[in-house]
């Protein structure tokens, strides 16, 4: 469905996606990175906004810049606010699906029906200044599927929401994953599992790691989480630490700081504090890594901002799973 081949947008002097290339099925996808990763640069390219720099895009196997044919495919629901204001909900979405090539009725009768599944009710017919952002969201979630496309890209679509608004929208996408393919882009980990979509993470417009829910669960095996603590005698607990073969790594942080990779978080921080009992070290605090999805996320930022924990040689990466960060 998608497919960037050496994908490479620049503006002037600035990366915004570097020599990028992946390949994403019909289904459920799910963009994960912080924010100035590259992800509204990437999602451009995909909905035909840019034209890549250098390599190719190609959405249902044709070129999307220029091209009718796919962008009537596409649906998408931008990160920015709307602009326009003083138009209502269904005038608004009428028009998106005027300017998708529908006729006035059929398009009346499109946005209609986009803005009840939606749930926007009654505030379909109120000027958009006068609608919260949640509503305001809804509207635009509505201005993407109206026109009933293939794939429906999603730019941070639940920023700004409350929680009822954010569950109404994620169970709303999530029944529209079940015929159609889905992508979204967010800078929240649990946004993006709360749609069982597959994941995909972009760091400093680059792919560092992509896969279904269990190769990025299996991609936390493969990278060490780290032990912190601070004690009185942080030396004779390295030396304790490397001597017990939980140890991949470790660096001094100030007269008292210690931390120690490792691929048994649990099981170093239970020797650490044995040999601190038997020693009478005094440890003031100890926590051990996060082994979750969003730890693993966590790790990854890290490792392509070069922080590291001095460990050695990492583990490959699971079959099929693309990470590069984990190198």
């Amino acid at each position: 469905m998608i497919r960037l081949e050496h994908a490479t947008k620049l503006y002037g002097t600035v990366i915004g996606v570097n020599d990028l290339t992946v390949e994403l099925g019909p289904g459920a996808h799910g963009l994960l990175g912080p924010n100035g990763a590259g992800k509204t640069t990437l999602l451009g390219l995909i909905t035909g906004q840019l034209r890549p720099t250098m390599g190719r895009v190609t959405i249902f196997g044709e070129r999307p810049f220029g091209n009718p044919r796919v962008l009537a495919r596409i649906g998408y629901c931008p990160a920015a606010d709307l602009l326009e204001r003083r138009a209502t909900p269904r005038e608004w979405v009428t028009y998106l699906v005027r300017l998708a090539g529908r006729d006035r009725h059929t398009a009346v009768r499109a946005a209609t029906a986009a803005l009840e599944r939606v749930g926007l009710g009654e505030a379909a017919d109120r000027p958009l200044v006068t609608l919260s952002k949640g509503m305001r969201q809804r509207t635009k979630l509505a201005g993407a599927i109206a026109h009933d496309p293939d794939l429906l890209v999603l730019d941070e679509p639940f920023v700004g929401l409350d929680p009822v608004a954010r569950h109404d929208l994620v169970t709303l996408v999530r029944g529209w994953t079940t015929s159609r393919s889905l992508l979204v882009a967010s800078h929240l980990l649990h946004e993006i599992e709360a749609l069982d979509a597959g994941l995909a993470v972009i760091l400093g417009g680059r792919l560092v790691a992509s896969g279904d829910v269990d190769e990025i669960h299996a991609l936390v095996d493969c990278l060490p989480a780290e032990v912190r603590l601070e004690a009185d005698r942080p030396r004779r607990l390295a030396e304790i630490a490397c001597t017990s073969g939980l140890a991949d790594g470790l660096r001094f942080e100030g007269p008292a700081g210690l931390a120690i990779a490792t691929h048994d978080p649990r099981a170093l921080a239970a020797a650490l504090a044995a040999a601190a009992v038997a020693e009478g070290i005094t440890i003031m605090s100890l926590a051990a890594g996060d082994r979750s999805l969003e730890g693993v996320f966590d790790r990854l930022v890290q490792l392509h901002r070069g922080i590291g924990s001095g460990a050695g040689p990492r583990p490959a990466a699971p079959a099929g799973l693309a990470a590069e960060a984990a190198r």
